[in-house]
């Protein structure tokens, strides 16, 4: 017999990200029904909140899912809306699963991340566009702490490699206006620009950069490709034909991944959200989120936090990108780290990628050195 089950849903579908949102509540409603489907275990009923984007809509509904006797919440796309609501989580004794990529350099016992820290993203990235020639960064992205403290991470890395970053630059979430550092880009002319603008914001950045870069002559994604930690296959929709190709993205999951676990998954997806938005890393991250919880559900017993919690460090899942599991000592997951570079058909065309599960090091006390030398074969391996 089923143990029922009340969860919640903290997801923006509305606002300046809501393209990401609205991809993050098909992956978690996908594995709610695929949980509920199943024959043993548990039922989940989710009660969605939708913040708009809004950092105190985040913090009110938070709340009131609490005060409504939920323990477990899966939401928040940015950092600065995960870190508004852990006061709330741990005052309150909910346990909030974390379905994003993030800036790492922090750990709750209120909180289970099931998206890729920065050893798992940013630490690639940075490795593999070392080994490709890549010395100098101008990084242009949103005013938070996502920015700052990935800028900061690829900062370190650059300089230890012998390169650096030549300026930064940073935008209110939601911005559009980007004449300006565009003209401070190609006057600089650096090896590549990192970017870690979010929404609407990056894909009128990225339209904007190919067209100035045109109307100059120069051949954008060879002579200054864009690199992100976030860019994915509905933002490449999103940014439109005349910019979506060449643009390099580290992330644990593309839609291109191989295996039969990942076709059974895009085809589910595909048949449940005829009208998408496409699955990306955070679809993903969603839907490992809700299995991961039903799975700790199942086996603690109860909705207890402390119990739930420990239970979901015993507990796996075959997940369309492969194995995930949790650290015990983190709450962070063990996920495979690739790279992709965009194609003209609004997906990845993976080159790189880790053999295995890599663990989570979100304060990077066990990634030093930070970066591989240049004369040190890199950590992914070339995919044919």
């Amino acid at each position: 017999m089923k143990r029922h089950h009340r969860i919640g849903l903290l997801l923006s579908t509305a606002g300046p990200y809501a393209l990401l949102g609205r991809t993050m509540l098909n992956g978690a409603l996908l594995a709610v029904e695929e949980v509920n489907a199943a024959a043993a275990g548990v039922a989940l009923g989710p009660t969605i909140v939708d913040p708009e984007g809004e950092i105190a809509a985040y913090a009110a509904g938070a709340e009131r899912l609490l005060r409504s006797g939920i323990r477990h919440v899966v939401g928040c796309y940015t950092s600065s809306s995960r870190k508004e609501i852990i006061p709330i989580f741990e005052k309150m004794d909910g346990l909030l699963w974390y379905p994003s990529h993030y800036e790492g350099f922090e750990t709750s016992g209120n909180v289970v991340y099931t998206g890729a820290s920065p050893n798992q993203h940013i630490l690639p990235l940075v490795k593999h566009l070392l080994a490709q020639g890549g010395r100098t960064a101008f990084c242009v992205g949103a005013n938070y702490i996502w920015a700052w403290e990935n800028n900061r991470i690829l900062r370190e890395a650059l300089a230890l490699a012998g390169g650096r970053v030549a300026a930064e630059r940073y935008f209110a979430v939601g911005e559009t206006e980007f004449d300006q550092v565009i003209d401070a880009i190609l006057e600089v002319r650096p090896d590549f620009v990192f970017n870690t603008l979010i929404g609407v914001s990056a894909y009128q950045f990225f339209r904007d950069f190919r067209r100035a870069c045109l109307a100059r002559g120069i051949d954008q994604p060879k002579t200054m490709p864009v690199a992100s930690c976030s860019l994915a296959e509905p933002e490449l929709e999103a940014i439109g034909p005349e910019a979506l190709d060449g643009h390099l993205s580290c992330s644990v999951y593309f839609s291109s991944v191989g295996g039969e676990r990942n076709q059974a998954f895009t085809a589910a997806y595909a048949a449940r959200f005829p009208d998408g938005p496409t699955p990306s890393a955070d679809t993903e991250a969603s839907y490992i989120a809700v299995h991961l919880l039903a799975r700790a559900l199942a086996r603690a017993g109860s909705e207890d936090v402390a119990a739930v919690r420990r239970a979901a460090c015993e507990v796996s899942f075959a997940a369309p990108q492969g194995p995930v599991r949790l650290d015990e000592t983190t709450l962070h997951a063990c996920l495979t780290p690739r790279i992709g570079v965009s194609t003209a058909q609004a997906r990845f065309a993976i080159v790189a990628q880790a053999a295995e599960p890599v663990a989570p090091d979100p304060y990077l006390v066990r990634s030093a050195p930070r970066v591989v030398p240049v004369d040190r074969r890199p950590a992914l391996r070339v995919v044919p």
